[in-house]
């Protein structure tokens, strides 16, 4: 899935989509104040929107990946591991050899983190957008603090009264801040709102 990016004008959503389509619609709003871009992180973004649309779109277009070692059309990428020998002795003996006992050790760390490192990054991209687009409102750091206790009722509270599109995109970045439960909740109240 490709990564979606919001253009902001003030406190209204102008434009939600990849890279190219928001670089596009930021430079159709150039000149006018207020004009923020955000990631799929909650980062404010700084594209170079100066020449023509299609110098925006060339310079905004997803690069070719560069061909590295490794045998890429597999998607394995050589890199360097640094490991003390006795771990290069167990890694050897691993039925399929080093590189087998390698990618099994990552899955099973990247599944069992998988959950916790959702909520955390929810959360985080959750707070970078909120501390941009709205911490001047009334009720931010209380919203921030129930963000940051995974309690969804007291966030939802405090949001309530924000500019539509501002609570509306802070709702998207923290979807999965909550846990599976109540990021439902929240994704449903997004909606319901947007009707």
């Amino acid at each position: 899935m490709e990564e979606r990016y919001v253009v902001f004008r003030g406190d209204q959503r102008v434009a939600v989509g990849t890279r190219l389509e928001a670089g596009l619609a930021a430079r159709a709003l150039a000149g006018e104040p207020g004009v923020l871009i955000f990631g799929p992180d909650g980062r404010g973004v700084d594209f170079d929107l100066s020449g023509t649309a299609d110098d925006v779109a060339a310079r905004l277009a997803p690069a070719e990946a560069p061909r590295g070692r490794g045998r890429p059309k597999l998607g394995v990428v050589a890199r360097e591991v640094t490991l003390l020998p006795r771990h290069w002795d167990w890694l050897a003996s691993q039925p399929g050899g080093a590189s087998v006992a390698l990618r099994k050790l990552v899955e099973a760390a990247s599944r069992a983190a998988s959950g916790p490192d959702r909520l955390r990054t929810a959360r985080e991209a959750a707070y970078r957008f909120a501390s941009a687009m709205a911490g001047d409102l009334p009720g931010f750091e209380e919203a921030m603090r129930a963000l940051f206790a995974g309690d969804d009722t007291a966030f939802e509270a405090r949001i309530e009264a924000w500019p539509g599109d501002i609570a509306a995109q802070l709702r998207t970045y923290a979807a999965e801040a909550f846990g599976p439960d109540q990021a439902s909740d929240l994704a449903s109240t997004s909606a319901s709102r947007a009707e």
